[in-house]
């Protein structure tokens, strides 16, 4: 197919929008939240932050969270970050790194840092799962730190009536008395002592018996507990109770994202009330797995929840959205399009065998072959890739050049999803306005993994499927 044909099936639009992103030359490029797509910290490195948590302090926000390789899940840290806005992320430390040999040694899990501030002694307390590779020695660890920062010290197990808590997933809470509360799978809820270092008491046991990544938060008298189902890292339609009481009942609300939607292809982790003058607004923070290449291509989904009364619900996705941190109002970013007219058709070259589709809802440009690639070219300062993520969804390497030659970006993104579903996949940083190429290339690769029980689960296939591409101006 030749070029002019090529394109006038793949939708060319130009955002003229508010901007994202990454830039790694220009710290402070993002201004807004994104979901499904590679984050980059201030030096243009993955934000590597996975089953996080964020804590305020002193007007300044902390995500903590697993480092990872895209080679193997043995523990190799936990980073911390930091943001005024939510937005833009700058790599702090590895507040607690590999330890040279025990429960966080080589070879060793580490998973789902929580971080809490002590309002008794002013420590900071990190939670977390440690376990072997096999996952046959788990216990609920922590860590303890002066600074928000760190380095933390790993302390051993939390313990509660002098035994460790032999659990594996988990989350924490913090309630407005400055109690606070360890979440372990299976909905089971332990108080921390007022030092934050051991467990007084079990509040609740067993909510949600099959339960995973629990979260809690709580608007007004109502508590509303978060989990997700066991599908290892495979996403699932998660779902919600409520109560008055940390004590219970505790009242099934059912799912807070629309059915077979898979939580917006995400897994709980946390929610985030962020407390203005005017409003409150809670995000929801869920993981989008990608294994083997959890660092490179995993990526996060933060959305506003609604909340009202004792329901909950995230009913619509979206890609892009800010935050007013002075009044806590969260608006959608809106954008305008303009469709690129026929005699820019000559911007796009394919390579290989790519197949052109086109339907009611969408055309796309789909191709599994490993090296079949397109670029484009554009004057502008900014790029993204609204794909299809699909069962049989594979990578796709992402690079930008600009007009000396030279790749200031590079990305890996997963096309893969359970379900398919259209959305963004890629935008670049901010740029100075240029020239610059785009090349998208199937890398031929694919996620699979299995579970303990020796589930599998993954792709079937190493497609690349893109819908369109949209431009900054």
């Amino acid at each position: 197919m030749d070029t002019k044909s090529a394109l006038s099936l793949l939708t060319i639009v130009f955002f003229i929008a508010i901007s994202h992103v990454v830039v790694a030359q220009n710290p402070g490029s993002y201004n807004a939240i994104y979901s499904g797509i590679p984050l980059f910290d201030q030096s243009g490195k993955n934000v590597s932050a996975h089953a996080a948590n964020i804590v305020k302090d002193k007007n300044r926000f902390y995500l903590f969270g697993e480092a990872h390789t895209d080679t193997s899940n043995a523990f190799a840290g936990f980073n911390c970050y930091s943001s005024p806005d939510l937005y833009n992320w700058k790599f702090e430390s590895v507040a607690l790194p590999l330890q040279a040999s025990g429960k966080l040694g080589p070879n060793r899990v580490g998973e789902r840092a929580k971080v809490l501030h002590c309002p008794k002694t002013g420590e900071y307390i990190m939670l977390m799962h440690a376990d072997t590779l096999g996952y046959t020695d788990q216990f609920i660890g922590y860590a303890t730190s002066n600074t928000i920062t760190g380095p933390y010290t790993f302390r051993g197990p939390i313990l509660f009536n002098g035994k460790p808590i032999k659990k594996w997933d988990m989350g924490s809470f913090q309630d407005k008395d400055g109690s606070g509360y360890l979440l372990v799978h299976g909905g089971n809820i332990f108080k921390l002592s007022d030092d934050y270092k051991s467990i007084t008491e079990q509040v609740y046991k067993d909510i949600a018996a099959d339960g995973e990544s629990p979260s809690i938060f709580r608007k007004g008298n109502t508590y509303y507990y978060l989990a997700s189902n066991r599908t290892s890292w495979e996403r699932n339609d998660n779902y919600y109770f409520t109560a008055t009481n940390l004590h219970g009942p505790w009242i099934a609300g059912g799912l807070f994202a629309p059915k077979e939607t898979l939580t917006w292809g995400s897994q709980t982790t946390f929610v985030l009330p962020i407390e203005g003058i005017k409003d409150t607004t809670y995000m929801f923070m869920g993981d989008r797995w990608s294994y083997p290449k959890q660092y490179s291509a995993a990526t996060y989904v933060w959305q506003p929840l609604t909340v009202s009364g004792t329901s909950l619900s995230i009913p619509t996705y979206r890609d892009a959205w800010q935050i007013d941190l002075k009044t806590g109002i969260a608006t959608i970013s809106s954008t305008g399009k303009k469709i690129v007219d026929d005699s820019d058709q000559k911007l796009i070259t394919y390579s290989g065998k790519w197949q052109h589709n086109t339907s009611e809802q969408a055309t796309t440009s789909n191709s599994d072959v490993k090296g079949d690639s397109f670029s484009i070219k554009f004057n502008g300062k900014q790029i993204g890739i609204i794909g299809v993520s699909r069962p049989d969804g594979g990578y796709a390497q992402v690079t930008i050049t600009n007009s000396k030659g030279k790749t200031i970006l590079s990305a890996l993104i997963d096309m893969y999803s359970k379900n398919p579903v259209t959305s963004l996949k890629f935008i670049s940083p901010l740029l100075p306005k240029d020239n610059y190429i785009l090349n998208v290339t199937v890398a031929g690769e694919h996620g699979n993994w299995s579970d303990k029980r020796k589930s599998l689960y993954g792709s079937k296939g190493n497609f690349v499927s893109i819908d369109k591409i949209v431009i900054t101006e």
